[in-house]
């Protein structure tokens, strides 16, 4: 497996200790790009590629070292903070070496398989007493299909246990590849609606759907795990959970689990210089929880662990 040991991909975050994303103490790691722009997108940083250069104004000390360095002249320092043109940034980063504060920093960076999971193999110890292991997120993981099969294929030469976030818009030949390497299985479906899908993530549901449908088929002991972000003005109605909940159930998938919207990822929008989607929504607390009650109602919460 040595050419996947040395497969290279764009990676943002390496998360440790994480107990939400799979059974038991998980590494979690995020690559970037994606295909769908949900407009309440907590990792902004990661709906493209390429690494994205940000700017931490707590952190700007106004040298302008930033502005002189750029070699496109795209940054320019007013009373509000460095403004940048993104139409002339060609991601040079010769901003991001001249900052002496760190303001200017990069979201991303290249990464080989082997790198990874040399360091992630580091705490075999408590993915062995918990049943944790690594999981593969992002953006989505498969917008970067040959790097994430390469990290699975060499994580089961490891004998880690495998877990993926999806949002499973991608061809159904990558998806079931990458099912049949997974232990574990958490993918997100947002509506059944197709229209409200397309509005508010730029894409039709149907390729999900799909997806998650020919994955049960096709590997009927996998565990799988839906969930659905409660959006409000999205999905945060009866109607539109009591048909995800349904869908769940009838697909054959072993838990599905409601997800309060949040606001954690408001700043990174700042860092990256550009405006929050969501303005000042508000997930109503009461309601959720009534909206979780119907959802297990309709699907029953499953005992769901490692395999």
């Amino acid at each position: 497996m040595y050419a996947d040991a040395m497969e290279k991909g764009v990676v943002f975050n390496v998360q440790k200790y994480s107990v939400h994303d799979g059974p038991g103490i998980r590494t979690i790691v995020f690559l970037k790009g994606c295909p769908l722009r949900c407009r309440w997108c907590s990792n902004p940083e990661s709906q493209h590629i390429a690494p994205d250069i940000a700017w931490n104004d707590t952190l700007c000390i106004g040298c302008r070292s930033c502005v002189q360095a750029c070699p496109q002249k795209a940054l320019s320092l007013s009373a509000q903070g460095i403004s940048k043109k993104h139409e002339l940034c060609t991601g040079c980063q010769a901003c991001v070496r001249a900052c002496p504060a760190d303001a200017m920093f990069l979201y991303g960076g290249e990464s080989r398989v082997k790198d990874i999971l040399d360091d992630v193999e580091k705490d075999s110890l408590f993915y062995a007493r918990s049943g944790g292991g690594l999981t593969l997120s992002g953006g989505e993981p498969l917008f970067q299909p040959r790097f994430a099969l390469a990290l699975l294929r060499e994580t089961k030469e490891r004998h880690i246990h495998r877990a993926m976030e999806s949002c499973a818009f991608c061809p159904e030949e990558i998806f079931l590849e990458a099912a049949g390497l997974l232990n574990y299985l958490l993918v997100d479906i947002k509506t059944l609606d197709e229209e409200t899908h397309r509005r508010f993530t730029g894409q039709s549901n149907r390729r999900i759907l799909d997806n998650i449908r020919a994955a049960r088929q096709a590997f009927p002991d996998l565990t799988i795990h839906v969930r659905t972000p409660v959006i409000p003005g999205v999905n945060d109605t009866e109607k539109a959970i009591a048909d995800i909940a349904a869908f769940a159930r009838e697909t054959g998938v072993q838990a599905y689990e409601l997800l309060a919207y949040h606001k954690m990822g408001e700043s990174k929008y700042r860092f990256l210089g550009k405006e929050y989607p969501m303005g000042d929504a508000v997930l109503d607390d009461a309601g959720f929880k009534r909206l979780q009650a119907l959802a297990a109602s309709v699907m029953p919460a499953s005992p769901v662990s490692a395999s």
